[in-house]
């Protein structure tokens, strides 16, 4: 969610500094600060806002060392007084922090009591004061013993005043990544920020702390012990950020939609038609063995693993759910070895969700990990890793992430299908050939995205907004409704469309909008008939359907319809959202990365 940023090295550390901290605004922010020191002193700049204010703010501001902040607040207002970095009592440490320290209100009492004052409600003013209170002239060994006090999550970047040709980083739970080049060094809380930058990425691993310097970047466990890293490759695609002539990079990445399935497609069909996961080391008796398949994930993620469930309940024959994952530990699941989780995440860091997967692994489950980004923390610890190839995302609201991930679950869904036998050897080639041609069919929606400006005309004028559906109709009315109220901020939600009459008709009137997703044939009429009980209540409908509805899919198979039902509604979301003027790529109160709890 936070971003961080660091440098040392022989340029001027606040311009590197700030511009790393823009390539992280997709994250989310409500405010940004930087510190350069420059062999004396360590100077601070804030800004509530873009980091891009900070360049008025750094005039005069020169040094070769600092550490950089995107904040999205969690304790504390979006105000100058909690943004990061945050400094210790006498100025001796300096702080910025991803994360969340869960005890820290305790801690806080008790550096109250030793006499340290605090300025900030937050809780990244409790590390800089605790290193204070510790220190002893170790740097490292009071960094290791200051992170034995925290609980919670972590990333960090340090400057000491005692030590002022160096940086520290350490993380827990929260993603930090170091990139070398000849004379320099750079820290960020995401790869892309440094990408083409660093000559050498790495990755900090929980657990360890770095030092960074000048002339290179050395880590150490707590215990002090060095540790020698292998660094990380970075994909192409992955630095890509350009906007392409788009007005919104939504928008782009709306329009890329048919490239991202394809590429994702191509990883795991070959030539023949076959579906064979490289990152997926189960075997054919484990899956036979299965008892029961979960997916779990949040947000857009999740609404992807309710259409895994339908998948894997109607192909595989087996007992499937899906589960927002910061529910899952609260449920107390049953689990064992029968059972197989299926985690799902963009990022790869989503912190719920990565909790989510350590319970099943402690239960003896069997886990795949569905994630964007290789070097994510759940592609490293998760053993059975299948990748989307979506490229970056930067719009907050996710649109080629969630279709490549749909992609990845058909295809599990089916490979599955045909291993435990449930799937003849032709029923498997005509799943997988209609796969295929879901990129195909995305761009027949794409050719002329004019045509459904004339919905958001509609929809702005709705006060509340209902999508429902039933069945695969209904997991993609859950991600309309979401992409809808993410950037639009008009209230709406989603329903399974039998559930209308249940209570949510009481809302329907001349005011507001009901969007039925009426693409599954069997089910159609029953839909119908619902949208049917709006239009006698004077309600506004628009429907989508793969025959005769306002908004025409190409036809399909039944499971396949969420990735083309989608695209229509996401760009009903977009044009809304642009009629009403709202910031599309960066919606107030979102980050793209979720990374605590």
């Amino acid at each position: 969610m936070c971003g961080i940023m660091g440098y040392i090295g022989d340029e001027n550390a606040a311009d590197i500094i700030i511009s790393g901290l823009e390539e992280l605004e997709y994250r989310g922010y409500d405010s940004a600060g930087l510190a350069v020191g420059n062999g004396t002193e360590v100077k601070t700049a804030k800004v509530v806002g873009s980091p891009s204010g900070l360049r008025k703010e750094t005039e005069g501001i020169s040094g070769h060392i600092g550490i950089g902040h995107t904040r999205w607040a969690t304790h504390g207002a979006p105000t100058v007084t909690n943004a990061h970095p945050h400094i210790s009592g006498s100025g001796l440490f300096t702080v910025v922090h991803n994360g969340i320290i869960e005890n820290y209100a305790e801690l806080k009492a008790e550096l109250e009591e030793q006499g340290f004052e605090f300025k900030s409600d937050t809780d990244t003013e409790v590390i800089a004061q605790m290193l204070e209170h510790l220190y002893n002239g170790d740097l490292k060994g009071t960094v290791s013993a200051a992170l034995s006090r925290f609980k919670g999550s972590y990333a960090l970047g340090i400057m000491c005043r005692d030590y002022p040709d160096c940086i520290v980083c350490a993380k827990l739970s929260s993603p930090l990544f170091a990139g070398v080049s000849r004379g320099c060094v750079y820290l960020a809380s995401d790869v892309s920020a440094i990408a083409g930058k660093g000559d050498r990425i790495f990755r900090v691993n929980d657990g360890e702390i770095g030092i960074l310097k000048k002339d290179g970047l050395k880590i150490f466990d707590l215990d002090g012990c060095r540790i020698r890293k292998s660094e990380i490759k970075i994909k192409a695609f992955d630095r890509n950020s350009d906007k392409g002539g788009y007005k919104h990079y939504m928008l782009k990445e709306i329009t890329e939609q048919p490239a991202a399935v394809r590429r994702t497609l191509s990883e795991f069909i070959n030539e023949s038609g076959r579906i064979k996961f490289k990152g997926l080391h189960l075997t054919k008796q484990e899956i036979q063995d299965l008892d029961q398949i979960i997916f779990v994930a949040c947000g857009s993620a999740y609404h992807v693993g309710t259409v895994g469930a339908y998948a894997c309940e109607k192909l595989c024959k087996k007992h499937a759910r899906a589960v927002i994952a910061s529910e899952f530990r609260y449920m107390h699941p049953y689990l064992d070895e029968k059972t197989l989780v299926v985690i799902i995440s963009q990022s790869g860091e989503t912190a719920d969700t990565l909790a989510a997967m350590r319970i099943a692994e402690k239960k003896g489950a069997k886990i795949i990990g569905i994630v964007n980004v290789e070097n994510s923390t759940i592609a490293q610890e998760c053993k059975n890793v299948i990748m989307t190839r979506a490229g970056k995302e930067v719009a907050v609201a996710t649109t080629k992430a969630y279709s490549a991930q749909l992609a990845v679950v058909y295809a599990l869904a089916i490979r599955l299908a045909e291993i435990s036998g449930t799937l003849s050897r032709r029923e498997t080639a005509e799943y997988v050939a209609e796969l295929k041609a879901v990129p195909d069919k995305i761009e027949i929606l794409l050719s002329d995205i004019e045509k459904y400006k004339s919905f958001a005309d509609i929809a702005d004028s709705s006060g509340y907004i209902c999508f429902i559906g039933r069945g695969f109709d209904y997991c993609a009315a859950m991600e309309a409704s979401l992409k809808l109220k993410e950037i639009s901020y008009i209230p709406c939600e989603a329903y399974a469309a039998g559930e209308l009459k249940h209570g949510t008709i009481s809302l329907i009137d001349r005011n507001s909008l009901t969007v039925a997703l009426c693409c599954q044939e069997e089910l159609k009429q029953k839909t119908e008939s619902n949208v049917n009980e709006v239009r006698a209540r004077n309600g506004k409908t628009i429907t989508v359907s793969s025959s005769d509805g306002d908004i025409v899919i190409p036809k399909t198979l039944d499971i396949f319809t969420p990735s083309l039902e989608v695209i229509p509604l996401q760009l009903l979301a977009y044009y809304t959202a642009l009629k009403r003027g709202c910031p599309i790529d960066k919606p107030r109160n979102l980050a793209k990365s979720v990374t605590v709890e």
